[in-house]
């Protein structure tokens, strides 16, 4: 089984990505969180932990493990320092360190927009300009990945389907649940390559949106 650090495990998608991967045969998750009193959480699930703080030096969180998503964000409505430190700089070191301790994938969880970050309303673009620069340093690199943007989170349940796209020109959401869900599938060996897509809730199923789309390289709608 492989080792999957989460980066950012006690937000909203951390958690879930954290429990189905715990049922996922062939994965082991690391739930990586800040501080001690968050261990409880995971423990209690079953879930391995590691304290490391994305602000800090985190290196000793990456070793040891095969496949990386981050899912860590500060918000859209953080102040700027924030975001530069954990969506920018955070992600950045993820990438370099997975580097250093020999990862074999790299799972992005960016942001609809991150793409032309720097068109978006003045009340998200430093957000946005965040995802940009740590999804551009991740693409510089040779490390496999995927990057994922999805529209407008939600809370949705769980449906198991998704619009697919390079970018679309439509207003769009999708359940944390069904991001979650696409981030693990982008975990799959077999997907093999470097990856850049949007998703939005939808009526495909996430395997076959997947597979459609990379293939043809045409939105699965």
């Amino acid at each position: 089984m492989e080792k999957v650090l989460i980066i950012g495990a006690n937000g909203s998608i951390g958690r879930i990505l954290s429990e189905k991967l715990k049922d996922n045969p062939d994965y082991t998750p690391v739930a990586m969180v800040r501080e001690e009193s968050q261990v409880e959480h995971f423990k209690n699930k079953g879930i391995d932990t590691v304290i490391a703080d994305l602000e800090q030096d985190f290196g000793h969180a990456l070793q040891g493990i095969d496949k990386v998503i981050f899912a860590a964000g500060s918000g859209a409505k953080t102040g700027k320092d924030k975001t530069e430190l954990v969506d920018k700089k955070g992600a950045i070191k993820s990438v370099d360190f997975s580097i250093k301790y020999g990862v074999r994938k790299f799972v992005m969880l960016s942001s609809r927009g991150a793409e032309n970050a720097e068109k978006a309303d003045e009340s998200m673009q430093h957000y946005l300009l965040a995802k940009k620069a740590a999804d551009e340093h991740l693409k510089a690199t040779n490390l496999p990945y995927a990057i994922v943007r999805p529209g407008s989170l939600t809370d949705g349940p769980y449906t198991g389907e998704i619009k697919i796209a390079d970018i679309f020109n439509e207003k769009g959401d999708i359940s944390r649940a069904d991001v979650a869900a696409v981030l693990i599938h982008m975990l799959d060996h077999g997907i093999d390559g470097k990856q850049v897509f949007e998703i939005l809730g939808g009526k495909v199923d996430i395997e076959d949106a997947v597979r459609l789309f990379l293939k043809t390289g045409q939105a699965v709608t």
